[in-house]
């Protein structure tokens, strides 16, 4: 069994997460520029097993996809083409930035590290990949 990946893709940054092998733990794993992406995760899963990957689908509330949808489309034909062998699927990531911040709050970090944006998009990941495995 791999890992699954999540992607909480951004415009300029992107958060990723990751479950262990045994697909029991969402974990964040990093954030890496977004122009960056592509060459990060073909290499990662060069070192690792990843037997999924998920990426937020961002939403409107009246269940219509957001703006951001549309920057996300291209990289996603862009995925299936660079790594052909692991399937992809969505998540609705409705709320996960409010919900990272939140959870950044909760756990006590202070104002100056809740204000680094590279965490919020890696809890943001994290939380869309416990989000889908919830699902099952």
């Amino acid at each position: 069994m791999g890992r699954i990946l999540a992607i909480d893709y951004g415009k300029v940054r992107t958060g990723i997460a990751v479950t262990d092998e045994m697909q029991l733990i969402a974990s964040g794993l990093t954030t890496v520029p977004t122009k960056e992406l592509l060459d990060f995760l073909k290499q990662y899963v060069q070192e690792e097993k990843v037997s999924q990957i998920v990426v937020g689908e961002p939403r409107q509330m009246d269940n219509t996809p957001s703006e951001s949808e549309a920057l996300i489309q291209p990289f996603l034909k862009q995925l299936k083409e660079q790594l052909p062998g692991i399937p992809v699927d969505r998540q609705d990531e409705r709320f996960t930035s409010k919900m990272a911040a939140q959870s950044m709050i909760d756990s006590g970090a202070k104002k100056k590290h809740r204000r680094k944006k590279e965490l919020l998009d890696e809890i943001s990941a994290t939380i869309i990949l416990q989000a889908y495995m919830d699902r099952f």
